[in-house]
């Protein structure tokens, strides 16, 4: 327990002891966080579009010919429930299609009225990804009664790749700003090293082990980091929530159901600042201390 406090204490001293150097380093990293939690919020938005687009076009629409039975709509319908990948299978008659129709012209649905119905009877499957619509759409296009396959092929594939460039381009900035925030924790930290190197020899020769020589310089990088997180927490909570506000405005409307709430960001944020900050903290203090303990 008295190493503990004892480490805890050295810790906390050797923030103090260069305080413009920590603040240096506490901006650095809080800037770099920051920028991290504006990609993020991107990323998180997007992927959260790109979910709700998937759940307006993760549907094949089968149409069936005219002389299928009663029997063999039913056994049609029970062979693509059981195709890997379908999620759900609807039937819709081709009655059912024109009553949609009708309220989709709203008003001038009174011209449908009377005529003889040109639709046909229709399956509509739920897929349980969408990268799987088109591979099941072509293996149910070899299904007897089937006279058309209809998906959305041009819109699934743009939202597919938009996703996976998000993804990609998003680990990408991520990784980048990690190095950069973990580069400038254990510049900070070699800094003070370099002013106790005689201290740090001086406990070396008199039997101290390495580990109760790291943990003040592990427990300093990691109230630096976790300091950093915290102000670039709150930066991102305050301005968001501010942007997200302004979306309530008439002529932003339109973005309101595709971006997510300030909750709906930092419920994730929190903990990914929170490890990075303290993670760099933890690692930049260990790299930075290998060269003063080979004594």
């Amino acid at each position: 327990m008295n190493s503990i406090i004892y480490n805890i204490k050295e810790g906390l001293k050797g923030i103090f002891r260069n305080p413009t150097m920590s603040l240096v380093s506490i901006g650095s990293v809080s800037a770099a966080l920051f920028v991290l939690s504006i990609i993020f919020s991107v990323v998180i938005n997007i992927n959260n579009f790109t979910s709700l687009v998937e759940g307006q076009f993760d549907n094949v629409q089968i149409y069936l010919n005219e002389d299928m039975t009663s029997q063999h709509i039913f056994d049609l319908e029970k062979k693509l429930g059981q195709v890997s990948g379908v999620q759900s299978v609807e039937f819709e008659s081709k009655q059912d299609a024109l009553n949609k129709m009708k309220k989709r012209w709203g008003e001038d649905g009174y011209l449908l009225e009377g005529i003889d119905n040109p639709l046909d009877n229709s399956f509509i499957i739920e897929v349980s990804n969408i990268e799987n619509t088109e591979k099941i759409a072509n293996k149910v296009k070899k299904f007897d009664g089937i006279k058309e396959v209809k998906y959305y092929d041009d819109v699934v594939e743009k939202v597919i790749q938009l996703s996976n460039i998000v993804k990609m381009s998003g680990l990408f900035i991520i990784t980048i700003l990690a190095f950069v925030s973990l580069f400038i924790i254990s510049n900070t930290i070699k800094l003070a090293l370099h002013g106790r190197r005689r201290e740090i020899n001086i406990m070396k020769y008199v039997g101290a082990t390495d580990w109760f020589i790291r943990w003040p310089f592990i427990i300093e990088g990691m109230v630096l980091g976790l300091i950093g997180a915290l102000i670039s927490l709150a930066i991102t909570y305050f301005g968001y929530d501010y942007f997200y506000s302004k979306l309530d405005l008439p002529s932003y409307s339109i973005f309101s159901g595709y971006i997510l709430p300030v909750t709906g960001v930092m419920d994730s944020l929190i903990n990914i600042s929170i490890v990075m900050g303290i993670g760099v903290g933890i690692i930049g203090s260990i790299i930075s201390l290998r060269r003063y303990l080979n004594v």
